[in-house]
């Protein structure tokens, strides 16, 4: 098809997959107007005019009017074009990160719900974990400080430290090896939140773990539980618990969510 080639409406409409209607629109508005005349008195489009209908579309579709962009080809230069084009693109980049950001929350939140299927509360295993990105946060501070008050500094914390941070995830509780121990998970010492781009990992090692039904901090049962459970199979704690709510009220309407309890283990050395 060579470029002084006459198209027709359709034809052309048919090319650039619009309608006649909008090529009418373009043309009433002095925007884009057929190239020539026949002597049938129909008007026609010259091939060379595909890509302007197609800047066009891209143009509206990123927000720009037709105004703006009328005002844009009347007064076109490659300098003026080129950083239209430029904005646009950081525009495109933009909105591609935040789809990206976006599928990596809705995945980590589908994986969190899937993990618990088919779970069943009342049992306990011992089982490997391979080490996971996390995005921990420092020591909470009880001395004057409520858990709400630490989960409020937590998020500011990491806003501050970390602006480009994506905090939208589900936010867990980790409590210490030496707590654990002592009988004392009343709070957790640490927030931390699952992320593939962590910057902190949860360690690849043995965990016991255990399930319960309750609201954010009902966990005492089944830390008792879960800690004869370790010690009646040869284990003993040798980390960090990790408390999370696979089920909280992203997935459940009643407040009654399902905790999953991970502690690190290692078995004990047997005694000649």
């Amino acid at each position: 098809m060579g470029e002084h080639q006459r198209l027709s409406v359709g034809e052309f409409a048919r090319l650039t997959r619009t309608t006649r209607d909008t090529l009418h629109h373009y043309d009433s508005i002095g925007l884009l107007s057929p190239a020539d005349r026949g002597e049938n008195k129909y008007r026609y489009y010259s091939v060379r005019q595909l890509a302007a209908v197609n800047v066009i579309r891209i143009m509206q579709e990123l927000g720009m009017s037709l105004a703006e962009i009328k005002a844009l080809m009347e007064r076109r230069t490659p300098e003026r074009i080129t950083g239209v084009l430029e904005s646009q693109i950081g525009k495109i980049d933009e909105t591609i990160g935040g789809w990206v950001r976006a599928r990596k929350l809705l995945l980590t939140m589908k994986n969190t719900i899937q993990s618990a299927a088919g779970t069943d509360e009342g049992a306990m295993e011992i089982r490997f974990l391979p080490a996971e990105a996390i995005i921990r946060g420092e020591l909470n501070d009880y001395s004057g400080m409520t858990e709400y008050d630490n989960l409020v500094s937590f998020y500011q914390t990491m806003r501050a430290c970390y602006p480009d941070l994506d905090l939208n995830y589900p936010v867990w509780g980790i409590i210490s090896e030496e707590r654990v121990k002592r009988g004392d998970w009343r709070w957790p010492d640490r927030y931390y939140f699952y992320n593939p781009e962590g910057y902190d990992k949860r360690p690849a090692a043995f965990y016991a773990i255990g399930y319960a039904r309750g609201g954010y901090g009902q966990t005492d049962g089944l830390y008792g539980r879960l800690l004869r459970y370790i010690e009646e199979n040869g284990f003993e704690v040798c980390g960090d618990a990790y408390e999370e709510y696979p089920l909280n009220e992203v997935s459940v309407s009643d407040g009654n969510y399902l905790i999953r309890l991970l502690v690190t283990v290692r078995e004990k050395k047997r005694v000649p």
